[in-house]
């Protein structure tokens, strides 16, 4: 099995509280920054002409540790089920202070949607390869 995708960033003060600890709601934003990266690395566009527009139907997240100010952290993501219209994909935030220093899990299921109707639309099949490819 390849690794999954990963992507390092580092906390900005201007995400964190008074406790210096990342805010809850930030969470989603770092799973989006990976994701970001992680479908470009796939070749799945979110402009131009091969533009694809899938909306977020499900958003979990799980709170291991906390992440604090100034930290470096490794945004990993697997994508583990691609369907009809929605592809889910589990991310993992992972803290630089141990080999196993989980910090939060995330699972985010992105559904295609045609905009004009807003309804589900088939994954084309070139791009589930994409997401199915080891």
């Amino acid at each position: 099995m390849a690794a999954p995708f990963s992507h390092r960033f580092r906390v900005r003060y201007s995400e964190v509280d008074p406790q210096s600890v990342v805010f809850n709601s930030r969470y989603l934003e770092y799973a989006d920054l990976i994701i970001t990266e992680y479908w470009r690395t796939l070749d799945v566009h979110f402009s131009g002409d091969e533009a694809l527009e899938f909306h977020v139907v499900k958003a979990v997240v799980e709170f291991i540790q906390p992440i604090r100010a100034d930290e470096e952290v490794d945004g990993l993501a697997e994508t583990t089920r691609v369907g009809s219209s929605s592809v889910t994909t589990e991310i993992h935030l992972i803290g630089q202070d141990g080999t196993n220093d989980l910090r939060a899990r995330i699972e985010l299921v992105h559904v295609h949607v045609d905009l004009k109707s807003g309804k589900p639309i088939p994954v084309p099949d070139t791009v589930r390869q994409r997401f199915l490819a080891k």
